[in-house]
């Protein structure tokens, strides 16, 4: 089954443009995929609508199709850029493929039995994306500001989803990671107008309805929120469904979700359980004032397979998030006895 034949997404006249009844959103946080842009839509069948549920993914109805579109900005050939992520597509304006390259678009489909994943690869013409089960390799080049740096782009296959999307351990259930409500609660640029996402999915029909105080992520690049709330929804988004007490790295002592507030848990001068050669010769995950000597960010810069993390969805380093985290644990004011 090709891609166009959800009526998702339509590859035609130079743009990409959203099936009827498909709604883009954004995250407050986004999870960082070496830098590709992400299209984020959603689409329900007709007279059913999610459920409100506070800390939690909104509970969706059978026959709901989630997609997330990867792409750069592009040169010639394999160049891209890299740039500020932007909401460029609304219900009427449509991605100008001219000036950006698809790479893939992932979807999650809401069976009687659970969410299946699937994963479409988009062809070098940018007219249809393709179902891999096996995943796929792009070679690409990232430009950033003229310095040239070549990297393999990871398509992943149907095993390596559950890597993220089971979040606990013992079901391992497949399950979206983004929709829910602290990091919806935020505006989107509509063709009407921006406006809170939450409300415009009740409007719509699409959310049944929410109560009027909700949860809301920090923006983690927004420098007028205090630094700690950007940190803890940048690890939220991009670490917390593996690093929760019952997630896939529930072992590790490491819970990166937001509501623990346990400095231990944290990492804040824990030493690592089964890091191996992944500790870069540091002792603590955290150590405060010293984020050179601590675990976690080396973890975030190195691009060393076999200790960067997160394992999986990215093969380049996330300059800002690592000196976003830098900048946190710098200004930690505790001693490690």
């Amino acid at each position: 089954m090709s891609l166009s034949e959800w009526g998702i997404l339509s590859a035609k006249n130079g743009q990409l443009d959203l099936g009827e009844g498909v709604l883009p959103y954004s995250l407050n946080t986004p999870l960082f995929t070496d830098y590709a842009h992400k299209l984020r839509t959603i689409w329900m069948p007709g007279g059913m609508a999610a459920q409100y549920q506070q800390d939690d993914i909104l509970s969706f109805p059978v026959g709901t199709v989630i997609s997330k579109t990867f792409y750069y900005p592009a040169g010639e050939g394999d160049l891209v850029f890299k740039k500020k992520d932007i909401q460029p597509v609304t219900s009427l304006a449509g991605l100008e493929l001219s000036k950006n390259r698809l790479i893939e678009t992932r979807l999650l489909v809401r069976r009687e039995a659970g969410w299946e994943p699937l994963s479409y690869v988009w062809n070098d013409e940018e007219t249809e994306a393709k179902l891999t089960r096996i995943g796929d390799i792009v070679k690409l080049t990232l430009s950033d500001d003229g310095a040239l740096t070549p990297f393999n782009y990871a398509v992943p296959n149907m095993n390596q989803c559950a890597g993220c999307h089971a979040p606990n351990n013992t079901t391992r259930v497949i399950s979206p990671i983004g929709p829910k409500a602290r990091h919806l609660n935020g505006d989107y640029a509509y063709a009407e107008g921006a406006m809170n996402q939450l409300d415009k999915w009740i409007d719509l029909a699409y959310l049944d309805k929410a109560p009027i105080k909700r949860p809301r992520s920090a923006v983690w690049d927004n420098v007028d929120v205090p630094l700690e709330g950007r940190v803890r929804a940048y690890l939220d988004i991009n670490c917390a469904h593996c690093h929760n007490p019952v997630g896939p790295a529930d072992t590790s002592g490491l819970h990166l979700n937001p509501d623990n507030q346990s400095a231990p848990h944290l990492g804040i001068c824990k030493n690592a359980v089964a890091a191996g050669s992944g500790t870069g010769g540091r002792k603590y995950d955290i150590h405060p004032g010293k984020p050179q000597d601590s675990i976690m960010l080396y973890r975030m810069e190195t691009r060393d397979p076999g200790a960067m993390m997160p394992e999986l969805g990215r093969s380049l380093t996330h300059h800002e998030g690592a000196k976003l985290l830098e900048s946190w644990i710098a200004e930690l004011d505790s001693s490690c006895g």
